[in-house]
């Protein structure tokens, strides 16, 4: 019983974290739509999507998965509680968000599927891992947002994904023209950039481990 309160509560947290994902995602579009054309503020103002994550103690996939390397087995499940959970809360701002976003957001994830190459977007969910590792971690032991307001205009403006971004892009792209929507290679896509997101956070943890943990 206490274990099914645990993955409830978690559930929970998991879906605000989406939503709060999802509401930098619009004041990105919204910045980036012609009207403004300043994606530069838009990537800078998405921040506050990570920051509110660390405010309320929300749990958002790229800020728990990096520390299974520190964690038993029975760490995964948590993780998979918390994909779905980042999964809903992604689909319920994606589905009320503004036409204008919706629509742009539409064209944004359609172009993230043409001529795609699957090992590059990989990579890039795995550079955006890292930088989301080093955000969170900074978060924990120094209490600040510095890294977090570095990090994510970075990973924005450099092309990197980031796998729950990608899902409020997926379903408000889809809530706004899914006629015109790839809906099977779009989740094919976010999970590639999941891998790719493990992989990075997992990465720095791991190379500490092996380079300061002294064995007996």
């Amino acid at each position: 019983m206490e274990s099914r309160r645990y993955y409830e509560r978690s559930l929970v947290r998991s879906i605000l974290a989406g939503m709060a994902i999802g509401i930098g995602g619009c004041v990105f579009i919204g910045c980036s739509l012609p009207k403004y054309n300043v994606p530069w503020v838009g990537s800078i103002l998405f921040a506050v999507g990570l920051c509110s994550v660390f405010m309320f103690g929300f749990d958002l996939y790229t800020g728990k998965v990096g520390y299974a390397v520190n964690n038993k087995i029975d760490y995964i499940p948590y993780v998979l509680v918390v994909i779905l959970g980042n999964f809903i809360g992604a689909m319920i701002l994606g589905y009320i968000a503004p036409v204008n976003i919706a629509e742009f957001s539409s064209t944004l994830f359609s172009g993230k599927l043409e001529d795609i190459d699957y090992l590059r977007v990989l990579f890039k969910g795995i550079l955006c891992g890292i930088l989301m590792y080093i955000a969170v971690d900074y978060y924990k032991r120094e209490k600040k947002f510095l890294a977090a307001m570095l990090c994510v205009p970075t990973f924005i403006m450099a092309g990197f994904e980031h796998s729950i971004a990608d899902m409020f892009y997926f379903w408000a792209g889809f809530f706004g023209d899914a006629s015109a929507f790839a809906f099977s290679e779009g989740l094919l896509f976010l999970l590639v950039v999941l891998v790719g997101n493990a992989i990075g956070c997992m990465l720095i943890p791991f190379c500490q481990k092996f380079m300061y943990e002294e064995k007996d």
